[in-house]
Parts: C-alpha cells; structure tokens; sequence
C-alpha cells in the first residue's frame, strides 16, 4: 500500500458499533467493510450521517451472526442490524442485472468479491471499502478523484447512467455539497442521457434537488441547466436563463440572478427554494419600452402561482409550499422605513414570517446591479432595526395580541358573525397606529361608540 494511503487510512476511526458488526461478521468467517460515502466522508474530515457495512455474508447468513435484524430490503440484500436501538444496514456484495427502469435491476445476484460489488457503485468516490485488517479499498482510483476534487463515474458513465438516471443530479448535488468538478466524459454522458430523468420520480427528484440547494454551493443549479438536468426536471428554470434583464436594477439574466440570490441566503430550506422561485414568472411578463428598457409588472403573482405549481409538481410537503408561497408573494413588497408602516406589514405578513422575508429581501438586492443598491440595503436595515424594536416593545401587530376578544364584543351584544372580525380588524387598525391604544379598557369604550 502506498505511503500516501497509509496517511488516509489514519484519518478513518470507525465508530464502535461498526467495528462491532465487521469483528462478528469476520469472526464468523465472513468479509465485511464499511462502505461507500461514510468512507468517503472520513478521508475528507467529515462527519459520516450514517455508517453502511458490505460483506459477503448471504443476509440469512447475517441474520445467524445477530441477534436483532430487520429485513429492510433483505430481496436487494439487505439487512438492518439493530444495536442499542441503532440501525446500521448490512448489504451482501452483489452484481445488479440488466436494468429495465432507469431505476431498478431486473434481478440482483450475490457474488463473493468485493471489487465486483464496488464496480456497481456510481462515482470513483463512492466505491472505497475500508476495515481495519486491510485498510482502504480503492479499485477505481478513487483516492486520486477525491485528491483532485472532482466526480467521476465508474467505469463506464452511461452504463451508469442507464442503470439510475437520477444518478446524472446526484453528480451535480456531490459536486456542490463537495465543491467537486465533474470529469468532462460524465458530463458528456449527462449531457447525452439527461432526457432518461423523465422516468425517475417526483420525489426522488426533489430529495436530491434540496441537497443540492441545501448544500454550501447550490448556484451549482446552473450546472444542472448547463447540462440539460433542469430541462427536464425544471424546465421554467432554462426559460429564466433565456430571459435578459435590461434594466438599470439588474446586471444578469433572470436565471442568474436567481443562482446569485441564492448566494446570499441562509442554507434554510424553504427560504433557500424561495431564493430560486421568487422571480421565476418575470419571463411571463416582460415588456420592453420605447427606450429599451425591461419591464415585469404583475411578476410577483405570476411567480406566485408558478413557485406553487412547480412544488405540488414535485410533491413537497404542504409546511413547505405555504413557506415558499408566502415568501414569494412578499419578496418585492417595500414598506417604508416608519414604524407605522412597519407595524402594518408585519401584520400583513405576519410575524411567523416578517424575518424571513426580510432575509429574502436582502438577498434579492444583493444579487441585482449596484444600482441604488446601498440605498436599498440601508433601507432593509432600517425596517429591520425599527421590527426589532416594535417586538421588544411587545407592540401589538395582530389580533392574538389585541387586549379585546370576540367575547368582549359579544357581551357588548354584537351578534355572532362577520360583524365582530369586522369590529375587531377596525380596532386593530387603530392600535397598528398608536400601540399606546392597546388597552382593554381604552378598546373597550372605542367598540362601545362602534357598536352605537
């Protein structure tokens, strides 16, 4: 083994539990090796999420070594073992059959050799094998991809490729969760394939789609549009691209700076999605006038009900879509640095809400032309110095902290109905222009002349 591997081998302590299923494994005249992206993860200083084992052990075989296992894919070879409540999935090598789905092999057989179970495996950097007896395994120079920062298939990519599409987006998600380049012959296999993404799902599609946003590179989207992937699987985000912004504000297409708002948002994940939709209609409404300038009136809607429709298309969750909508709708709402003001559109937003959106806001600045930028941003500041304020003072900005309840009215023989949100809004609005109104007494002789 070469010096520099040893240097690698150094970095990798397995966790107690995973040295624990190789030793039994071993000890019942088995192989077995950690596997995958948690070797991966420990040559590069990271925390593995999960630990994978894969030994020649038949899952019945694995199932005899221990006392409690779930048959998680045990079809696949799978097991899980369970030790102290933890699981850890212990996957017999094998060699997958001929692909029918761009997803799942026609038939999976077990084999007795590791390197053919890593040659299955997708990128260089995902095939390394390590245990403490025979250190890493690293068949398809795995090591120099990782040293040279860069993903790369195994072995043939579109062979790769054709047996999960959705490997071409995992290519681009590893790459922004890593900071990695992808190896020109993988690009040109997504380039050529990316049109088989059409067969995966939804949700397969989304999971991946958020690592990647989530990741600390996610304007690495802009690979996935350079390689075809958003064509197919975000085709409104190509039409961005496509759409030049010719207006003093901005400086890039509307695709771009849609990657450079992402730039400066928070790795929060509705947020994050709010930063590559929130102008995702402008294409829809453009104009240019007489001097040649770009117009996108009525863009917030239509990017609205764009954002909503591209989130249902790829089954989020409903937590995440009422986020994403509510924070689109807002982005290019501009309340005056008053505290008045203030106070009113964090009611119209709502408080849950206000600092988010105000993250949105700074974020979109930030990503459009030097142009009045300075003046924006001080803006944005002031209105978040003055909600500061507003919630330190506990202000009242809604109708949970109105100090007079629909019962109130009630006893003041206003009949159940429309009329006491009516009433109830009248005096909110009183209270969002003086908070010094905020007082059950005062409240309560303003609804007595109401009701009179």
């Amino acid at each position: 083994m070469e010096e520099g591997e040893n240097e690698y081998m150094k970095q990798i302590q397995l966790p107690d539990k995973v040295k624990y299923i190789i030793s039994q494994l071993e000890t019942a005249g088995y192989e077995a090796y950690a596997v995958g992206g948690c070797v991966r993860d420990s040559l590069l200083g990271r925390q593995p999420s999960d630990w994978d084992v894969t030994t020649s052990a038949k899952p019945q075989q694995v199932k005899a070594v221990f006392r409690h296992t779930i048959d998680t894919g045990i079809q696949h070879g799978t097991v899980t073992v369970m030790l102290d409540r933890e699981g850890f999935e212990v996957t017999t090598y094998r060699i997958d059959g001929e692909y029918e789905d761009s997803r799942h092999p026609k038939e999976v057989v077990f084999t007795a050799n590791l390197i053919e179970d890593l040659k299955r495996r997708d990128f260089t950097i995902n095939a390394f094998a390590y245990n403490d007896r025979s250190g890493i395994v690293d068949a398809f120079r795995g090591m120099e991809d990782l040293e040279n920062g860069v993903i790369r298939c195994v072995g043939e990519a579109a062979e790769r490729f054709g047996e999960d599409a959705l490997r071409m987006l995992r290519a681009v998600r590893f790459s922004a969760q890593l900071g990695f380049s992808i190896a020109e012959e993988t690009k040109a296999a997504i380039r050529e394939l990316a049109p088989s993404l059409r067969h995966i799902s939804a949700e397969r599609i989304q999971a991946e789609l958020v690592k990647l946003l989530m990741s600390d590179n996610p304007d690495y989207m802009r690979d996935a549009h350079e390689l075809g992937i958003t064509g197919i699987v975000l085709p409104e985000l190509d039409t961005a691209f496509a759409t030049a912004q010719h207006n003093p504000h901005h400086q890039y297409t509307v695709g771009e700076h849609l990657m450079q708002s992402l730039l400066h948002i928070r790795a929060d994940k509705s947020l994050r999605i709010a930063a590559l939709l929130h102008d995702i209609g402008k294409p829809q409404v453009r104009t240019t006038d007489e001097d040649g300038i770009d117009h996108f009136h009525g863009h917030v809607e239509v990017s609205e009900w764009m954002a909503l429709d591209i989130l249902k298309r790829l089954k989020f969750d409903n937590d995440t879509i009422d986020k994403v909508q509510k924070y689109v709708r807002y982005h290019d709402y501009k309340p005056e640095p008053d505290a008045r003001a203030v106070r009113r559109a964090a009611n119209k937003i709502g408080a849950e809400y206000f600092p988010q959106v105000m993250e949105i806001w700074r974020a979109d600045i930030l990503a459009q032309s030097d142009y009045q930028r300075s003046e924006n941003l001080a803006r944005v500041c002031r209105v978040g110095q003055l909600y500061a304020e507003i919630m330190e003072k506990n202000q009242c900005i809604s109708l949970k902290t109105l100090q007079i309840t629909g019962s109130d009215l009630l006893a003041l023989g206003v009949p159940k109905g429309k009329r006491i949100g009516e009433i109830l809004n009248q005096l909110l609005d009183e209270v969002l222009q003086n908070p010094a109104n905020n007082t059950r007494g005062y409240l309560l002789e303003k609804a007595k002349k109401i009701v009179e």
